[in-house]
């Protein structure tokens, strides 16, 4: 991972941890007939505008002084952000914004340029004003200001409707390494995330099977998340036969691979209803409540994909899931609300083995379709149960 990415993206995702855009199962799917058109993001803007020095210099004291006018106000709300944070992302928006950010640099302070020299921007100045207004006032996420989130080593499209990836995601990729190293099998094989979102998880996965290995399929209810996802699939070069991206919801658009499959990833909804009102503002009020809400409990959609994952995947298969409930519910109320209540999914108690992952404010939820030796499986349960 690149230190300027982790930096960028550690520090300016105080968010807590949830993911993308899913209906609870059986919810009614509306589709549009056309995909929208991702916006560029901001640093990937030709520098069309103009604004004289002086200009951008005052734009950016007045930007300062309201990010220091914040104090820790946010932070004590609602775990926001304080004024250290938000002066640090405003030093990223003058680094997306401007084609030379180092005119507005502490050193050039003095007379090293004239004021009223003309600056290329690549956002007329009442847009710079319009953004960072839109971040104080009403906690508008930075990312969806410019467009783009920094995520591992990769620099993804994201804007409204898509939630933003975060850090904790990443341990998912990081399974899904140790899984494949060694095993050709799960490397050569189809891969799916379910829910995409940015295509976050997709194309991290893809890039760990490597070129001429396996392949992954990116489903989600979203529209615009489809189309986002297939902006940064494209970006990365992975559209032909590495990545595919489908409209549709969980397993619904991987009919043609079903039993196929050699691995499952998702970051689904996870947050119980009745806390998503006290999350950040930056998350309850801007990024898609069906990114967040889980249902009463925050497991309904994890309990579905785990219920369908021994169909859908092939012996020998893998699957990933985030997680943040058992802290509150514990691992075994867990177990039990995927205990076989239908005939096929007594073959999944047997034959799909799950691990709780714990690692900080994420849970991550682990399986394999290999076989599982019932006392061994029992001894493992009552491992890491009590919570």
């Amino acid at each position: 991972m690149k230190s300027s990415s982790l930096t960028r993206a550690v520090l300016s995702t105080v968010l807590q941890p949830v993911f993308s855009t899913r209906p609870n199962p059986g919810r009614s799917i509306v589709c549009s007939a056309s995909p929208p058109k991702p916006r560029t993001p901001l640093y990937q803007r030709p520098p069309a505008f103009r604004a004289t020095l002086s200009e951008l210099k005052k734009w950016h004291v007045w930007a300062k002084n309201q990010a220091a006018s914040v104090g820790s106000s946010f932070l004590d709300l609602d775990d926001g952000p304080d004024s250290p944070l938000l002066l640090r992302e405003l030093n990223w928006l003058v680094e997306d914004a401007l084609e030379r950010p180092s005119v507005l640099s502490p050193q050039n302070s003095s007379s090293n340029y004239d004021d009223a020299i003309p600056v290329s921007i690549r956002a007329c100045l009442y847009d710079l004003y319009k953004l960072w207004k839109q971040r104080i006032e009403e906690r508008r996420p930075f990312q969806y200001l410019v467009g783009c989130e920094h995520w591992r080593d990769l620099i993804l499209s994201v804007e409204e409707g898509v939630l933003i990836p975060r850090p904790e995601t990443e341990i998912i990729v990081d399974l899904v390494d140790d899984a494949v190293r060694g095993n050709e099998k799960l490397r050569n094989g189809i891969w799916a995330d379910l829910g995409t979102g940015s295509g976050a998880l997709a194309i991290a996965v893809a890039r760990i099977l490597g070129v001429g290995s396996g392949r992954v399929i990116a489903t989600d209810l979203s529209p615009v998340a489809v189309a986002v996802a297939s902006y940064n699939v494209e970006r990365y070069n992975l559209q032909q036969d590495r990545v595919a991206v489908r409209l549709g919801s969980w397993f619904d658009p991987l009919e043609d691979v079903k039993g196929e499959l050699s691995g499952l990833v998702s970051n689904p909804p996870y947050i119980p209803s009745e806390d998503i009102d006290g999350l950040q503002a930056e998350v309850s009020k801007h990024e898609p409540r069906l990114a967040l809400d889980g249902g009463a409990n925050g497991m309904n959609d994890l309990i579905h994909l785990c219920n369908g994952a021994a169909s859908m995947l092939k012996p020998g298969g893998f699957f990933a899931f985030e997680s943040s409930t058992y802290k509150k519910l514990g691992f075994p109320l867990f177990l039990a609300s995927i205990h076989p209540r239908k005939c096929y999914l007594r073959n999944v108690n047997h034959k799909v083995g799950l691990k709780h992952e714990l690692n900080q404010q994420v849970d991550i939820v682990i399986g394999s379709t290999k076989p599982v030796d019932p006392q061994k499986s029992a001894d493992y349960y009552a491992t890491y149960s009590p919570f």
